[in-house]
């Protein structure tokens, strides 16, 4: 049914925002893009397999091993790959990209080398449970999916808009000398900024592997491409554009698999990319007048 379908990509698109909203505060932050992100969300996800399948532990501890997890990646990402290279004269504006797309490989084969090439299921019971409303039938997980999803978007928005670290934090966006004068720790907000995001990608494979009961190595590269896509569908650094950019893509694809042809799934994200960038090419909310980065 249609009605199901809708569900279905919004669940979907729910995931792809939460994941794309890590990308979106690195990017507001430092104006790069963090080609780790999606293995530290792959990370995520199998500190949850570890932790409920082989730990045996409740499915909420297992959320905040992966968020303490990834958050101490972010923090060695934030340490070891980008601080080196901030601020260095003759460093080349693409060498923290490239840097980034180190580690992703890093943990990528690091995740082959422990848990193996395959897929791995996330068996936990709360992902059979279901309400069924006439013909339809609606997971629980789908709705806490959902749900956590326009948590995190509120959370942030609340957060930068009206918290002394949110307002440094967006201090330090916009100009990094500047809010340095003015007495912003940027060095901690950056550190806050990409350990934030981090923890946000842990959170996110938690709940990719409770929607789809599995997990894999290679799920960091598509989720991540996925992600970068989103921001730019939704405008790069844009809280809202990384909700509403996930949802349109979920919807897309979820449509494009039921009544079209599902061999085009991954490639509708970057049909749309080339789209925006010939329309609208600062996304859907983002702002026409360019800055000059650090």
């Amino acid at each position: 049914m249609l009605l199901e379908q809708i569900i279905n990509g919004i669940t979907l698109g729910s995931i792809y925002a939460i994941i794309a909203l890590g990308f979106t505060l690195v990017f507001g932050v430092l104006g790069i893009i963090n080609m780790a992100h999606g293995e530290i969300f792959m990370v995520g996800a199998f500190v949850g397999v570890t932790a409920t399948g082989i730990l045996g532990w409740p499915l909420w501890l297992a959320f905040i091993a992966a968020i303490v997890v990834t958050s101490i990646l972010g923090y060695l990402l934030e340490r070891f790959t980008l601080r080196p290279l901030r601020g260095k004269k003759g460093v080349s504006h693409l060498a923290p990209l490239i840097s980034t797309i180190g580690v992703s490989i890093l943990l990528e084969n690091l995740s082959h080398h422990i848990f193996g090439a395959g897929n791995k299921p996330f068996n936990t019971s709360f992902s059979q449970i279901s309400i069924t409303i006439g013909s339809i039938t609606i997971y629980l997980v789908q709705i806490v999916i959902f749900i956590i999803s326009i948590l995190l978007m509120i959370g942030l928005t609340i957060w930068l808009s009206k918290t002394k670290a949110g307002k440094a934090l967006r201090a330090t966006a916009d100009n990094l000398e500047t809010a340095s004068i003015l007495g912003v720790d940027t060095k901690k907000i950056i550190i806050l900024t990409v350990v934030v995001a981090s923890a946000i990608g842990g959170i996110a494979g938690i709940l990719v592997g409770m929607a789809f009961n599995s997990v894999s190595p290679q799920m960091g590269l598509s989720m991540g491409l996925k992600g970068l896509a989103i921001i730019i569908l939704g405008g790069m650094g844009n809280v809202k554009g990384a909700m509403v950019g996930g949802l349109i893509l979920g919807l897309s694809e979820t449509m494009l698999v039921a009544y079209g042809d599902s061999g085009y799934r991954d490639a509708i994200a970057f049909i749309m990319i080339i789209v925006i960038l010939l329309l609208r090419p600062q996304g859907i909310f983002g702002s026409k007048v360019s800055q000059e980065r650090r």
